[in-house]
Formats: structure tokens, sequence, C-alpha cells
């Protein structure tokens, strides 16, 4: 069965002049238009496509890669505005609709916003949404204390950032622990901190525990070594200050002190640490 609006891996079962035909299971035929067809593809190949509606709402197969595929989010450019909604360029020759009952403010052509990419049950065409809160949180979360996860910047708030936890969750990553300027938009590896009782997800852009420990105590250890054995930071300095000098949280280096001053590597002063001997 094919996937409208993601990527599949269907078998050509029919050559024509203007391209060839994929079989499409319960959708049937599919034409892949011929400036689509890879160099020497015969009938029997299987051809990975990208599947979507034309603008006569013809399912047609394509080799472009969109920027995000139905069920996910993407930050994407306004192509042009007109009298049914907004149009976004996602990477195909079709640009995406965004239908102004699904904008939380009237989108302006060449700004880019925050979307999430679905089917229209309605219409059965693809089309973008940026009332992202809907999207989101309709399952309850299973994640384990740690675990690595893909996160999409949302928005900054007073709180700190608010992002997007594997295309399905909300969650919060704390100003006090974030020391640079994280874009709306941005894809960036994190960590799951705490699931709370009300299934609200604090998130770490480090990992938890003693599992980071090692990288950094050798990292703190090289830029001692390089600095000719003392440097002026200690786990009394401010978190900017370690964020300055070492680009980790202050809890990260306190963490990473600790342990280098168990095994008597490091000399722990107000006025900073020192590599002993």
């Amino acid at each position: 069965m094919a996937d409208i609006g993601k990527y599949n891996n269907l078998r050509v079962i029919k050559e024509v002049d203007f391209g060839v035909y994929l079989d499409g299971g319960n959708e049937g035929e599919i034409l892949m238009p011929i400036r689509y067809v890879p160099a020497n593809c015969q009938v029997g190949d299987y051809v990975e496509i990208f599947l979507y509606l034309d603008s006569e709402d013809r399912l047609v197969a394509t080799t472009e890669k969109p920027y995000a595929q139905v069920d996910e989010f993407a930050m994407l450019r306004v192509n042009s505005v007109n009298k049914i909604g907004t149009f976004l360029d996602w990477g195909v020759m079709k640009d995406l609709l965004v239908p102004f009952r699904e904008q939380k403010a009237t989108m302006v052509e060449g700004r880019s916003y925050l979307v999430y990419i679905y089917v229209d049950q309605d219409t059965q065409r693809i089309v973008a949404s940026a009332k992202l809160g809907k999207f989101l949180d309709k399952t309850e979360p299973d994640y384990t204390i740690g675990q690595e996860v893909e996160l999409i910047i949302e928005s900054e708030t007073d709180l700190g950032y608010k992002a997007i936890i594997n295309n399905k969750h909300w969650g919060i990553l704390y100003e006090n622990e974030v020391f640079e300027q994280l874009a709306k938009g941005l894809k960036i590896k994190g960590y799951v901190k705490k699931i709370r009782t009300d299934n609200k997800i604090d998130l770490s852009l480090h990992p938890l525990g003693y599992e980071k420990v090692d990288p950094l105590t050798q990292m703190i250890l090289d830029e001692l070594k390089k600095e000719g054995g003392f440097i002026a930071v200690s786990d009394k300095s401010d978190a900017e200050e370690v964020y300055r000098v070492f680009g980790i949280s202050k809890k990260s280096f306190k963490q990473a002190l600790g342990a280098l001053y168990k095994r008597r590597q490091i000399t722990i002063s107000p006025d900073g640490i020192k590599l002993n001997p």
C-alpha cells in the first residue's frame, strides 16, 4: 500500500514515453513523470519515491526530496498568498497549502513558519497547519529518563525554550541550563530529564548523570594542561563564566570537578582549579 505524503519503495510496472508507472497497490498505477525517472530504470525495478497530489489532485511520484513528510514538523518559507490560503516551499514542485483557518496569524510572503504537515481527512489533500498544539500530546509519554530524543525548538518563553519531542510531545528546556541562543525551527538532539506527574516533560541538551563525566573530565584536564596547570574558574564561579570557558553547564562542570577531585587530579580553591603533579 502506498502512503501519500511519505517516502515509498514502489515497483516499476510500465514504461511510457512520458515516464513510468509504479505499482501503488490499492491506489492503482501511479505515474512518475520522465524528468524524475532515474537513469537505466526498468520494469521490475524498485524505486524510492515521494508521493503527493499534483495540481489536479492526481497521485504523482517524484524523486525530489521534500523538507518534511506527513506527520512531521518543519520550518518552511512562504512562497505566495492568495484567497485560498498561504503556499509554502517544501522542496517539491507543488507548494504546500496552509488554509487560513490553520494560521495563528496571517502569514507573510518571504517569512518562514514552523508548521505541521498532515492529510486533511475531508479533502484527502496534503496541507499544513501553524496551530501546532492540536497535533501534540495525543498519547501518554513513554520515554525513559536519560533517553536521547529529537527536538525542534518552537519558541522562547519566560522559562526557557519550548520544544517538540520526536514529533509527538511538548517539552521544556530551562533557561538556566541553556547557554546559547536557540533559533525557532532548529532541529537538535536532547535528553529526557524528567516526566512530571502532569505528564509535562523537562529536557536537557546534555546526557544525564555520570555517563557524561568522563569526556568532560578529560576536556577539563586538557584545558588545564594547555593553560599551564591553572584556570581561574571554580565550582563557585558563575554559570555564564563556566560556559564561556568550557562550553558546558555549571551542573555538568561541578560533576566533572567532583570526579577529578576524588581522583586527586586537581585542587579546587575559590580562585580556580589547579592541576596536581
